[in-house]
């Protein structure tokens, strides 16, 4: 038991960071971890979604002032809708296609974070009104939600593509991501696949590690953030295929 306690709170501690750091909902990580520490994969997704709506709450709370409440209404519309049926078809589509999609999205969204320096014209032409907003959120969480995700990991480098700089795009992310996690940890609830003792361990470290991660995230130059998010975004995809494999 102390070596499942101990294991639990440093994939706490590690995921929480990034998820305050970079925004993300910390699943991408959260979820190989608790696969390699031998926990089922519907498991790992049921308790990285119990978890992130705390974790993200503390990040969300240390960034408060750079939230879009305007887009992040949106995205929490399109977000849900997404969440909800991604986590009804997990187990339905065959693992490998499926991380080979979520490759090809990763990548494209990446390009959000760059994409007023590299085709300026086209950052220009796109417009952010709500519909775009509700069916792009819509679309990431479909595809995060089939495996166990919130869409955080995609999110702030589509809201730089919605033209919010990094650290908007990161409190935004983390804000959204309470909401679209809470939506679907209830079909994994009611199948009965979180265990409660690594999820309390995992939630209690996520939350410590989301406080900090948060704190550091505000005192980081922008481009530095940039980079540790594209680098992370595209190292997790790559991980998601390994593991498919």
């Amino acid at each position: 038991m102390v070596t499942e306690i101990l294991i639990g709170l440093s994939i706490g501690l590690f995921s929480g960071f990034m998820s305050g750091m970079f925004g993300i909902g910390g699943g991408s990580v959260r979820i190989p971890l608790l696969n390699l520490a031998g926990l089922t994969l519907l498991s790992a997704f049921g308790i990285n979604l119990l978890v992130i709506p705390f974790s993200s709450s503390v990040g969300a709370i240390s960034q408060r002032r750079n939230i879009d409440k305007k887009i992040a209404m949106y995205m929490i519309i399109g977000g849900t809708l997404g969440s909800v049926t991604g986590a009804f078809l997990a187990g339905l589509i065959p693992t490998l296609a499926l991380a080979g999609t979520f490759v090809i999205i990763s990548i494209l969204t990446v390009f959000g974070i760059y994409l007023d320096r590299i085709a300026p014209k086209l950052a220009r032409k796109i417009n952010i009104g709500s519909w775009n907003i509700i069916a792009g959120s819509s679309c990431l969480n479909l595809i995060t939600g089939m495996r166990g995700g919130s869409g955080g990991s995609l999110f702030p480098p589509f809201l730089r593509a919605m033209k919010l700089d990094i650290h908007r795009a990161i409190a935004t992310s983390l804000f959204v991501t309470i909401f679209t996690a809470s939506a679907a940890v209830v079909m994994y609830w009611h199948r009965g696949n979180i265990i409660w003792l690594s999820a309390i361990f995992v939630l209690i470290g996520s939350m410590i590690g989301a406080g900090i991660g948060s704190k550091a995230s505000l005192k980081t130059n922008p481009t530095w953030l940039e980079i540790g998010l594209t680098v992370l975004v595209i190292a997790l995809a790559f991980i998601t295929v390994y593991k498919a494999l």
